[in-house]
């Protein structure tokens, strides 16, 4: 093509271009096969980034969605276009008007209705002050409903001033166009609008009774500041303004007078008198029938839309016309009245319900007379006879609309994928899609609120029969969202249908009324309404040109310029394109599920009822669609500092419910399912499904992830979290159980394709034992369940009810230690020394009992006084003593086992030592683990820097500090190896000085009551030995070092070692087993030439009994010497006394 266009090249005899045509269209084609594998591998991997991506559109997953809504950039004037001037003047005002009265009703469910409704919600009047506070955030709100309001009053005026106007039948003036048979019907129905939203904002303040007395105690404290006006540093000036703005807002918003203001207002004036028009009350009247008519079959039938909303316009029109011409209709009066058989109420807004006969009596109460008390009574039964049957046909209704919308949705999708050309179809399904929405809606939220309305309450079945009908709400709503594209691309299709179908039905008309050649000006209005509504039809379908094509309609149907069946068709047509319009605005009226703020209550049933019956489970994501509706009017109040602050309230409320009656629930039984499968070996309940059911709960983990405001909630994630998190711990807590932990994450791998987390604990570890961190949280329980023994640092359990005794050892805890790590062990120094602290209080309190306190000081003194002049004594504690003392003790009192005090404070200082015992196995555990870890390190006194040797070889800066953290870890092992920590010097020095302290004075003679306390613990320990080989072995024990190793730390903590020592009762002991053995041996020397056998025996047994003493006695001191090198007492001494030596020196020297 090139070489054609440009004939001015010159090629050589050899070439004439075709060989560039040819590399061209060779490159074309390469180009042409990199972009169609360039498109493939794009949707490769779309495709496998998101499986949800494609065509159809998602409503919990869209960031945008697709707003329908009609617009142009033309006024009312350029639409009003007509060569009758007349025509266009009155065209224009109603048109005005009635846009006008369309924002007003949009800007009251905008902006008034949710801030009254949501008052005294969130934390309100929980404090003084708050209530006022809540009100003076109120009070702008409050001046702008005020202006509303006022504007409202104004509208409504200055359209019944227009509409006498043009009716007027007054002689002498003329009016501005012959409207004998020109009924402006939707002037009417605009007006009722407007009056609904006044006769709404009653309703919504006179529920509030929180608001009210709020306000009653915010007009208090004006008083008192205008009594103390110095106090609040305010200006009386500025005062009293306010508070006349005040009076004003109670007077126009808080009486419930909104409407009847309204009505009440003067409409005659020097330039109307509507009272006296007679031709305008005949209309006025008229357009009340006609509505009512056109709306009272509809109220509860299948195609209705808003005629119930429109009922209650109509009953607003019909008082307005009362007080404009005083004249009550009776007829029309009981038309209205007898509506409660169709419908006892009519749901306004959030969880106001207005009742039509309670309205008519109010605004009429000469009426009264009229109705008697029966028929008001059966207004009342007729209220509780409709729930009562609503709540037995629920269910069956709930049912029927499955299957109604199911079949719709199908319908919907088919039409969808198959990108079906059939407009009529289409407009058909979008409409029944629209019509379906509303009866649900009018369905639930009329029941809902009035069974509160009433105090009636709802059965269970009949909550879960609404919240099926809420969920099938919003899976309208989602179908339709998910067809956006279809229904974008359709509506405006349809529109033009429509709109081309009713624009013939005008031609004809037009053309009838052409025919007829005979001029009046009637006739040329009919003419150029015709035309108006024509050039009307002919562009978008926005509500501006649809108004104005209703009211040229009405001005047109005149002369019978319409047959009757042309005008219904030419109607029905209309409501169609209305329809279709407005698909998106009356939608989202008609699925708006906000109303359920009031009813959350309800949330927890139906939560419950879908974790027991896991049927169908995925529609939960409907009704979380639903409570999504209540955010956005939450963050539209006025009253509380921060509107979040509800929104998270309600955010906290429901996720608690779903947490409690959902989440929790579930994991518990998915727990259990896996542990009945696993433990299948044992003897358990029947669990034959033909007996019992059979539940799968496989089917709620496969919810996709719930949307709730900014979070997405994953059932199955929550449920794998929580096993995880349950299986990790009681593992941790017993080890030897990891094996079942396994199987069951491996079950719930297969049979709930959950994706479960290795636990990465120990699970060859043998002689587990009982747990560090078990004994740490029951340190009171273990010291007393176990005795220790010094020498192998071991623990064994004092009795069992098993064939076998619990045994703890350095090697189980330090397992535990590199189970938990080493912080365990810090922590369990802290335990112990809580401990500690209680048994110390109650030692103290025995140390101070007078029996005890007094005994001791007269021993103390006894020892004192006898020790140097008593030769026999020989500074020793006489046995004798203690043995009296021992036994002496026992006439202060037993406990009910035969234990005596002195028993009870020997348990005492045993059950001390064991607990220093632990903290000893604790540290030599501790060093065991470190020394276990840190044999893999060569040499721990040249251990070399990793770090360095990284940068000399010139590695990657992760290498360098990988090897940082590895010499920070090897430091801290090679530390812990060498040093470890002295615990028992911590310990001792924690309490020492408050052992010491001058108030503590009374432990001073711990040392002198150990005499005693050792002869109580032989005669218990000789005692415990002897159970050993007997067949009942209750109490049997074979060690019991614990004893020694408290008073070896006692004794530490009181300084008291050289006291006791000074006591030699050591000696005192082998002296007195000494003599009287050697008495047995001269008595059995005395009797050895006599044949008497029995004493012989007798003689034997005593000679072994002495000797099984006097070893107990040796062992203790063993033990207790032993116990005392730990807290380094001989080193000490030592100390001291090289200390005092080396003073004496010094002072000698000076």
């Amino acid at each position: 093509m090139a070489v054609k266009e440009k004939m001015n090249w010159e090629f050589s005899q050899f070439d004439d271009g075709s060989v560039q045509v040819v590399v061209g269209e060779v490159q074309v084609r390469k180009y042409e096969k990199f972009l169609h594998d360039y498109f493939a591998q794009l949707k490769g991997i779309e495709t496998a980034l998101d499986e949800a991506i494609g065509d159809a559109w998602d409503f919990s997953l869209d960031p945008v969605s697709l707003q329908l809504l009609p617009y142009e950039h033309t006024s009312l004037l350029e639409l009003v276009k007509t060569d009758n001037k007349i025509l266009n003047k009155v065209m224009t005002v109603f048109a005005s008007l009635c846009c006008e009265m369309n924002i007003l009703q949009h800007e009251a469910r905008s902006k008034f209705y949710t801030p009254l409704l949501l008052y005294g919600e969130g934390d309100v009047s929980l404090e003084d002050g708050d209530a006022q506070l809540a009100v003076g955030r109120m009070l702008p709100f409050l001046q702008e409903l005020s202006c509303f309001v006022s504007r409202c009053y104004d509208v409504v005026k200055n359209v019944v001033q227009q509409l006498s106007s043009l009716y007027i039948n007054v002689k002498g003036v003329n009016r501005v166009m012959e409207v004998d048979d020109v009924h402006l019907q939707v002037v009417y129905e605009h007006l009722g609008g407007l009056l609904t939203v006044l006769i709404t904002l009653d309703d919504i303040v006179a529920n509030q009774m929180t608001f009210k007395e709020h306000w009653t105690l915010y007009k208090r404290m004006v008083k008192s500041v205008r009594a103390n006006p110095g106090t609040f540093n305010i200006e009386v000036d500025k005062l009293r303004p306010f508070e006349k703005l005040l009076m004003t807002l109670e007077g126009q918003l808080m009486d419930k007078l909104i409407f009847r203001n309204c009505a009440e207002q003067v409409f005659d004036d020097g330039k109307a008198f509507v009272s006296k028009n007679s031709a305008f009350a005949e209309e006025f009247t008229y357009n009340i029938k006609t509505c009512f008519t056109s709306i009272e079959s509809k109220i509860g039938e299948p195609n209705e839309v808003d005629q119930r909303f429109k009922y209650v316009g109509v009953c607003g029109l019909y008082i307005l016309h009362f007080q404009i011409f005083r004249v009550v209709d009776k007829r029309m009066f009981r038309m209205l009245w007898d509506v409660y058989k169709k419908l006892p109420a009519v749901y306004l807004v959030g969880n106001t319900v207005w009742f039509a006969n309670d309205f008519l009596l109010e605004k009429l109460p000469h009426m009264e007379k009229a109705m008697d008390k029966k028929a008001q009574d059966q207004v009342k039964q007729q209220r509780l006879t409709y729930l009562a049957q609503k709540s037995q046909q629920l269910a069956k209704e709930a049912q029927y609309w499955f299957l109604q919308i199911s079949s719709w949705m199908i319908k919907m999708e088919t039409v969808y994928k198959c990108n079906a050309t059939d407009l009529t179809l289409e407009c058909v399904l979008f409409i029944q899609g629209v019509l379906f929405a509303y009866n649900i809606s009018h369905q639930v939220k009329t029941i809902m609120n009035l069974h509160v309305a009433i105090s009636k309450p709802m059965t269970k079945m009949s909550v879960l029969a609404l919240c099926r009908l809420i969920e099938l709400l919003k899976a309208i709503e989602y179908t339709f969202h998910r067809c956006s594209l279809t229904i974008s691309q359709a509506v405006n299709q349809v529109v033009q249908l429509l709109s081309f179908q009713a624009i013939n039905y005008i031609a004809l008309a037009k053309k009838r009324i052409m025919t007829d050649k005979k001029y009046s000006e009637r006739r040329l209005d009919v003419l150029s309404a015709l035309v108006l509504a024509e050039n009307s039809l002919n562009g978008p379908g926005t509500k501006e040109r649809r108004l104005i094509t209703q009211l040229a309609i009405a001005i047109g149907n005149q002369m019978k310029a319409f047959k009757d069946d042309e005008l219904h068709d030419f109607q029905h047509i209309m409501k169609k394109l209305n329809t279709i319009c407005d698909i998106r605005e009356q939608l989202t009226e008609a699925t708006d599920c906000s109303f359920l703020y009031w009813h959350r209550i309800i949330l927890p049933i139906y939560l419950q009822d879908l974790c027991d019956s896991a049927v169908d489970p995925h529609r939960i994501q409907y009704m979380f669609g639903a409570m999504r509706d209540c955010v956005l009017p939450l963050q539209a109040t006025k009253h509380l500092a921060l509107p979040q602050s509800l929104v998270d309230a309600f955010d906290t409320e429901v996720m608690n419910y779903f947490q409690e009656n959902m989440l929790e629930p579930l994991c518990r039984e998915i727990e259990t399912d896996l542990r009945l499968h696993i433990h299948m070996h044992l003897q358990l309940d029947d669990r034959n499904p033909y007996k019992i059911g059979l539940k799968d709960s496989s089917c709620l983990l496969r919810i996709r992830p719930i949307r709730f405001l900014n979070r997405f909630i994953s059932i199955k994630a929550h449920v794998e979290q929580y096993l995880d998190k349950t299986f990790y711990n009681l593992t941790t807590v017993a080890l030897h159980d990891w094996k079942t932990y396994a199987e069951m994450r491996n079950l719930a791998s297969q049979k709930y394709a959950l994706t479960m987390a290795e636990p990465h604990l120990p699970s060859q570890t043998l002689e587990q034992g009982l747990d560090v961190l078990e004994i740490m949280r029951n340190i009171h329980v273990f010291v007393s369940k176990y005795n220790y023994n010094l020498n192998n640092q071991i623990f064994v359990e004092r009795s069992s009810n098993n064939k076998y005794l619990n045994t703890i050892n350095i090697r189980h805890i330090a397992n535990s230690i590199r189970t938990h790590g080493t912080g365990i062990m810090n922590t369990t120094v802290n335990f112990t020394y809580q401990f500690l602290r209680k048994k110390f209080y109650i030692f103290s309190q025995f140390m101070y009992d007078e029996h005890i306190k007094s005994r001791l000081i007269k021993d103390t003194r006894f020892f004192r006084e006898n020790r140097s002049q008593d030769n026999e004594m020989n500074s020793c504690y006489p046995f004798e003593r203690a043995d009296k003392f021992n036994k002496g003790i026992r006439k202060l009192g037993l406990t009910p086992d035969g234990q005596s005090f002195l028993d009870q404070f020997r348990q005492l200082i045993s059950q001390i030592g064991n607990a220093m015992g632990y903290i000893r196995a604790i540290r030599s555990g501790g060093l065991h683990c470190c020394s276990n870890n840190i044999r893999f390190v060569p040499d721990l006194e040249d251990i070399p820097n990793f770090e360095e040797i990284s940068k000399q070889e010139g590695l990657s800066e992760e290498c360098v500090r990988a090897a940082r953290n590895m010499d920070l870890v090897i430091s801290n092992m090679a530390k812990n190896f060498t040093e470890g920590t002295q615990y028992f010097q911590m310990l001792v020095d924690v309490f020492s000085p408050e052992f010491r302290n001058a108030k503590n004075i009374h432990l001073r003679n711990f040392f002198m009551i150990l005499p005693p306390l050792t002869v109580n613990f032989v005669e218990h320990s000789i005692s415990c030995k002897e159970k050993m080989n007997k067949k009942n072995k209750l109490g049997a024990a074979f060690t019991d070092d614990g004893f020694s190793m408290g008073v070896a730390y006692i004794l530490k903590l009181l300084d008291q070692y050289h006291q006791f020592d000074s006591l030699h009762w050591f000696q005192s002991i082998r002296k007195k087993y000494n003599k009287d053995k050697q008495s047995v041996v001269d008595q059995r020397t005395s009797v050895k030439g006599r044949e008497d056998e029995k004493l012989q025996q007798t003689m034997t047994l005593t000679v072994k009994r002495l000797d099984q003493y006097q070893q107990e006695f040796d062992l203790l001191y063993y033990s207790l010497n032993s116990a005392r090198i730990f807290f380094r007492a001989e080193r000490r001494v030592a100390d001291k006394e090289e200390k005092s030596e080396q003073s004496n020196q010094e002072s000698s020297s000076t």
